[in-house]
């Protein structure tokens, strides 16, 4: 399995920058969280994801691979979309990864060449798309291409992770923007620790 990398440089560098950041770290050692590199099939596979349990996920994402074969532009495009429906999911997500397939058949997202754009550009680009919000796009950022410096305020998951962290009680944007900017340029690996303290 393909895992986000990172190392010794990463965590000192957060250790140094941030006291309760470093506890943690020291405390929880080396995250190993899977990624897919497979930038398209990363994004059909979050559109599943959306609003339902990693178990149900896991089982619709498993009945889609079988009924294509491989989850690419092309096989969504040749299938109806009650077919993918049937795979498990409601029509609104069936519809939202047809059009998805077909933003990349007609080249209007150029999957194989994202990594070249920027962050800022990569989340404009796929959020223009049905289905796909600021925060899909962003977990594509770390999980799919990953960028080292992602922290998604518009993860709950993330915002628990800080509050328990910090103890505050409320996370305000600028306090949250504070944050950020004090774990750049390695915000995704932040992000990982944050996530593993939100169930703390």
């Amino acid at each position: 399995m393909d895992i986000f990398e990172y190392g010794q440089r990463e965590m000192d560098y957060l250790k140094k920058k941030d006291r309760k950041l470093a506890a943690a770290i020291d405390k929880i050692g080396i995250i190993k969280r899977g990624i897919t590199k497979d930038t398209f099939a990363a994004l059909v596979s979050s559109i599943i994801s959306q609003q339902i349990s990693g178990k149900a996920a896991e089982t619709v994402w498993n009945r889609l691979q079988n009924l294509l074969g491989s989850v690419t532009p092309e096989a969504i495009a040749d299938k109806d979309i009650s077919e993918i429906q049937g795979c498990g999911m409601s029509l609104k997500k069936a519809g939202y990864i047809k059009g998805i397939a077909q933003a990349a058949l007609s080249k209007e997202v150029d999957f194989e060449n994202l990594y070249k754009l920027s962050d800022e550009e990569i989340i404009k680009k796929l959020s223009s798309l049905h289905g796909v919000g600021v925060w899909t796009a962003e977990m594509l950022l770390i999980f799919s291409l990953c960028r080292p410096d992602v922290l998604s305020y518009k993860d709950l998951a993330i915002q628990r992770g800080m509050m328990n962290l910090y103890g505050h009680k409320e996370l305000t944007k600028e306090r949250f923007e504070r944050y950020r900017k004090r774990y750049s340029p390695y915000g995704s690996v932040a992000s990982l620790y944050l996530w593993a303290l939100s169930v703390m």
